[in-house]
């Protein structure tokens, strides 16, 4: 990566992780991912927002010296997530009188994940402002997007956002904006999906505050930056809404065929009712793509076989990571075979216990399904029909 400038002495001087296919040991990257990074030269004081990986520290480094900073004042931590943090005591090292500006939840944070001193850091309150001279740096406490600790930090004069985490997309595009639409779309939809869906009351407060600012750009710590605001801003409007799409998402596992012909009877069915259907065969789905499905589905079926008189163990991940990231789909129903032990639905309605959704009445069907009419997943059918026609998503 290269230094960009933003704005008049405002650069990017981060780093793109174009290799990394996984993150937390399990979030897929299918898109790679950058460690966004910001330097802002006031009149007076220099402030580095945000670092970069550990593994990437020698590239903001070189940054840092082509861009010929001989003195820093200030590194702004919004977040203390290593991928944010991990190279603060190399700056710390490059620039012997800085001070680390951050919340004071992530003081300990940092102190304790990637080893900053204690007494180089100097905690901010919420709406506290920092001058650097002839720009002013405002720090606006955001909890829960998605760590306790994180801030954000805007630029008053210039009215730009740095959001860290918030707002972000696991991309790495040689576009510094995000100008390729559909593409940021769909990178940034995972991204909520995988980490920020859980805190969905708390971002709808966190956008409610930002709506009431100016801001001409955002620029997140992951992906590209937002010199349209509104684009991304809408997005997460619509997935933090209370709002469902007419769609049935079925993931599931089929040992030997059965559960697969039972979501097969359905899938056709509910096409035939006029609506969207996304099967998800669980032991090649990407789980990434998943929890992009989850996002915004009116009704999840869980089609699982039995393995030892409980749900398949795929299925057992499967539905944990769901309850974990706590969509607002509005039903959810148990679908499977068996030939001995029926604690498949038991096991799932107790590992979804953050679902807020109704539970639609499970169907088992032993052994083979029978070819032709079904009057239990008919009636399964009818009643998602019923559900979205209430919902008013189906006509």
């Amino acid at each position: 990566m290269v230094v960009e400038k933003i704005i008049e002495k405002v650069y990017s001087v981060g780093s793109r992780d174009w290799d990394r296919r996984l993150f937390d040991e399990l979030i897929p990257l299918p898109d790679g991912t950058s460690y966004n990074a910001y330097l802002i030269i006031g009149s007076e004081k220099t402030a580095l927002i945000d670092t970069v990986h550990e593994t990437k520290g020698h590239e903001l480094k070189r940054h840092l010296k082509t861009l010929k900073i001989e003195k820093l004042d200030y590194v702004v931590s919004n977040h203390a997530e290593p991928d944010h943090s991990g190279f603060i005591s190399g700056v710390l090292e490059m620039y012997p009188e800085a001070t680390v500006l951050t919340d004071k939840r992530c003081k300990g944070m940092l102190e304790s994940m990637v080893n900053v001193p204690g007494d180089r850091v100097r905690t901010v309150e919420d709406g506290e402002t920092v001058s650097l001279g002839d720009k002013t740096l405002e720090f606006i406490a955001a909890p829960w997007v998605h760590w306790p600790e994180t801030i954000f930090t805007y630029l008053q004069e210039d009215k730009i956002l740095f959001t860290c985490d918030f707002l972000g997309s696991h991309l790495a595009t040689s576009d510094l904006y995000a100008h390729d639409e559909a593409r940021v779309e769909e990178a940034a939809k995972r991204y909520y999906a995988e980490i920020m869906m859980p805190f969905r009351k708390k971002i709808k407060s966190h956008l409610a505050k930002i709506d009431e600012m100016e801001i001409k750009i955002i620029a997140p710590s992951h992906g590209p930056i937002y010199d349209k605001p509104s684009f991304i801003l809408d997005l997460y409007k619509e997935w933090v809404s209370d709002e469902v799409k007419n769609v049935v998402l079925i993931p599931y596992v089929s040992m030997y065929g059965n559960t697969g012909k039972i979501v097969d009877y359905l899938v056709d069915a509910l096409i035939e009712k006029g609506i969207t259907v996304k099967p998800m065969n669980l032991t090649v789905t990407d789980l990434g793509d998943l929890a992009i499905s989850l996002v915004d589905a009116a009704t999840i079926l869980l089609g699982s076989s039995i393995v030892l008189g409980g749900p398949h163990p795929t299925m057992v991940g499967a539905v944990y990571l769901a309850n974990a990231l706590a969509p607002k789909t509005k039903y959810v129903g148990v679908i499977g075979s068996y030939l001995w032990g029926e604690k498949l639905e038991k096991d799932i309605v107790g590992m979804a216990g953050r679902f807020k959704a109704e539970f639609l009445e499970t169907v088992m069907v032993r052994g083979v399904p029978q070819d032709g009419p079904s009057e239990e997943l008919d009636a399964l059918v009818d009643t998602i029909v019923e559900k979205h026609k209430e919902l008013g998503i189906l006509n």
